[in-house]
C-alpha cells in the first residue's frame, strides 16, 4: 500500500459512527469517591453494550533504560488493591517490571466511546496465589503458560508447534500442573481517569488521583 492509499484510507475513517457508537451522557458529579465502583460499573456497561473482548487492555512498561513499551493483555480482575494481569516473570514485561515496578493500562470501548486509564505501582502477588489464578483459567490458557519461553527468539514454527503440542498433552492429563514463572501481577493504582467521548466533542474527563486521604477528583480540559 502507497503512503498516499494509507492517508486516503485514514481519511475515509470516522469515529464513533452513527449505528455503531452510542455516546451516553457522563454526570462527574455523580460519581463515587473512589475509582473502582465507577470502573466497575463502566465495565458492566460495556459488557451489555456489546462490546468485543472489553476485559483486554494496552498494557505499558518501562525497560531499564526508560525506553517505552506497550502491548495487550487481559484484565484478569480488579479490587481494591488493584487492576490485575498475569505473564511470566521471564518474559520482557516481567523483566521491565522487576527493574522498574511501574506501569499505565488503557481500556477503550468504543461502543460507548468510552476510555479508563490506570497508572500505579506494580506488585507480583505470592507464587501460590498465582498459580491459583492460572489453575483457574482455561486448559488452553494453561497449556500457553506451559509452553513457556515467552519473549525469547523462537528457532522455527515448527518448534513452537511440538512444545505447545506437548504443554496442551500435558495441561489436559494434569490440569493441576504449575508454571513455575507464571505471575500474577497488582497495578495499585495512583491515578484513574475517566474518559466519556461527547458527540460535539465536549468530552468528559474525570481524574481520580490518591493523595494521603483518600482519593482526589478533578475534571481536566478535553
Amino acid at each position: 500500500m502507497a503512503p498516499t492509499d494509507l492517508h486516503e484510507l485514514l481519511r475515509s475513517l470516522r469515529v464513533w459512527a452513527p449505528g455503531v457508537t452510542e455516546l451516553p451522557a457522563f454526570d462527574p458529579t455523580t460519581a463515587p469517591p473512589t475509582p473502582l465502583p465507577l470502573f466497575t460499573a463502566w465495565f458492566a456497561e460495556a459488557v451489555a453494550a456489546g462490546q468485543v473482548e472489553p476485559h483486554t487492555m494496552s498494557l505499558a512498561t518501562a525497560d531499564e533504560d526508560g525506553h517505552p513499551d506497550v502491548r495487550i493483555v487481559m484484565l484478569h480482575g480488579a479490587d481494591a488493591d488493584g487492576w490485575t494481569f498475569g505473564s511470566h516473570s521471564i518474559s520482557r514485561k516481567g523483566r521491565q517490571l522487576a527493574a522498574r515496578p511501574h506501569a499505565a493500562l488503557a481500556f477503550y470501548w468504543p461502543v460507548l466511546g468510552r476510555q479508563v486509564r490506570v497508572r500505579g505501582t506494580v506488585t507480583a502477588a505470592p507464587s501460590q496465589e498465582s498459580q491459583a489464578d492460572l489453575h483457574a483459567r482455561s486448559t488452553g490458557a494453561l497449556a500457553a503458560a506451559l509452553t513457556g519461553r515467552q519473549s525469547e527468539v523462537l528457532p522455527s514454527v515448527e518448534e513452537l508447534r511440538r512444545a505447545s503440542q506437548e504443554a496442551w498433552e500435558q495441561a489436559q492429563a494434569d490440569p493441576a500442573t504449575p508454571s513455575p514463572t507464571w505471575t500474577l501481577y497488582r497495578v495499585r493504582p495512583e491515578e484513574v481517569e475517566f474518559f466519556q467521548g461527547d458527540p460535539e466533542r465536549r468530552h468528559v474527563r474525570l481524574a481520580y488521583r490518591r493523595t494521603g486521604f483518600g482519593w482526589e477528583r478533578t475534571l481536566l480540559w478535553p
